[in-house]
C-alpha cells in the first residue's frame, strides 16, 4: 500500500458504487466517457474535492466558489446553478445510499471535440460533469506516523502561464515533482516557487512551526487550499500566531514542526524532508492544537 496523504482506509463498499455522468448514473466498472472528451485529450477542465460528514458537504460553498472562479478563469460556461449542482451531487449520494465518511470529486470538462484539438470552438457539446462519491477515510497510520517530503526540482510557476491557483485537470507538472519524490524514497514533494521560496507540496498545502509562530507561504505560487485557508482562520481566531510570508528550505530544515493540508487528509504531519528530521522540541504541538480545532470545525459544520 502506498504511504501518503491521500491514502484511505480500504473500503469493499466501493467497489460497486453508482458514478454520475451528465446526471445518468453507471456502475463503477462502467463508467465511461468519450476519448473525444476534452479533459482527456488535453487536461481541459476544472475539478473540486469536497468531504461529506455526517450527510453535510463540509465547506460546500467554499468548494463552488471556487470551481465557478477556475470555470469562468477558463472560459468554461457552467449551463447550471451552485444550487443544481448540489442538487446533482445529493442525487449521487442517495443513489449510493451515503451519509458519512465519503469524499466528492467534481469533475467539468469544456466538452466533446469534434476532432483531436486544443481548439475550444471545436468543442461539440456543453460541458462534461462527473461526479465520484466514494467511502474514503484518511489512512490513521499516515496520520500517525506522518510523511517523508523530498524537494523536487520542478518548480511552481509563474501565474501568467498556469497560475498554481487554478484548481484545473493540467496536473503534470505535480506528477513530475511527485515521481521524482518517490524515487528519491519520499512520500510526496516539497516545491519552490520560481524565486526559490518554499511554496506548496505536489498536491497539498505545506506548513513549519518556527520560533513559536505558525508559517506558511504567501500564496503567490501555490494552490489556493480551502482547508489551507482554515488553518490560518482558526490561528487568527485563536491568537496563534500565523505568518503568510517567504521563506527558504533553511528554515524548514530548522523547523520544530512541519505539516500538510489537503481537504481529504485534513492536517498530516511532516516528520521529515530531504532527510532532515524534523523534531519538535517543545512540549507543546501547535499542530495538535490546530488539528483539534479543525476537527472541531468540522463537527460544527456538521451540525449546522
Amino acid at each position: 500500500m502506498i504511504h501518503g496523504t491521500h491514502n484511505a482506509e480500504v473500503d469493499q463498499r466501493n467497489e460497486n458504487i453508482w458514478i454520475s455522468i451528465n446526471g445518468a448514473f453507471f456502475r463503477r466498472n462502467e463508467a465511461k466517457i468519450s476519448v473525444f472528451d476534452s479533459g482527456y485529450l488535453v487536461g481541459d477542465g476544472v475539478w473540486e474535492g469536497i468531504r461529506l460528514h455526517h450527510g453535510v458537504l463540509v465547506f460546500v460553498d467554499d468548494h463552488l466558489r471556487r470551481l465557478w472562479t477556475a470555470a469562468k478563469a477558463t472560459g468554461i460556461e457552467l449551463p447550471f446553478s451552485k444550487d443544481a449542482l448540489i442538487t446533482s451531487i445529493h442525487d449521487t449520494l442517495n443513489k449510493n445510499e451515503m451519509k458519512d465518511g465519503v469524499h466528492v470529486r467534481v469533475m467539468v470538462t469544456r466538452g466533446i471535440k469534434k476532432t483531436p484539438s486544443q481548439d475550444p470552438r471545436l468543442t461539440i457539446s456543453g460541458p462534461n460533469v462527473v461526479i465520484i462519491a466514494e467511502y474514503k477515510k484518511a489512512s490513521s497510520e499516515t496520520k500517525r506516523k506522518g510523511i517523508t517530503l523530498f524537494t523536487s526540482s520542478f518548480r511552481r510557476g509563474q501565474p501568467d502561464y498556469l497560475d498554481p491557483k487554478l484548481n484545473c485537470h493540467s496536473k503534470l507538472h505535480e506528477v513530475q515533482a511527485l515521481i521524482q519524490a518517490i524515487e528519491a524514497g519520499a512520500d510526496e514533494a516539497l516545491m519552490l516557487d520560481v524565486n526559490g521560496f518554499v511554496s506548496t507540496c505536489n498536491a497539498t498545502n505545506f506548513f513549519i512551526v518556527k520560533d513559536g509562530a505558525v508559517w506558511t507561504s504567501t500564496g503567490a505560487y501555490c494552490m489556493n487550499g480551502i482547508t489551507r485557508q482554515k488553518v490560518i482562520d482558526l490561528c487568527q481566531s485563536n491568537n496563534i500566531p500565523c505568518f503568510q510570508k517567504n521563506f527558504s528550505l533553511y528554515d524548514v530544515y530548522s523547523a520544530d514542526e512541519a505539516f500538510v493540508t489537503g481537504t481529504f487528509g485534513g492536517l498530516t504531519p511532516v516528520n521529515s524532508i530531504d532527510g532532515k528530521a524534523i523534531k519538535n522540541q517543545s512540549d507543546f504541538s501547535f499542530l495538535k492544537q490546530l488539528n483539534d480545532l479543525y476537527e472541531e470545525l468540522i463537527v460544527n459544520e456538521s451540525k449546522s
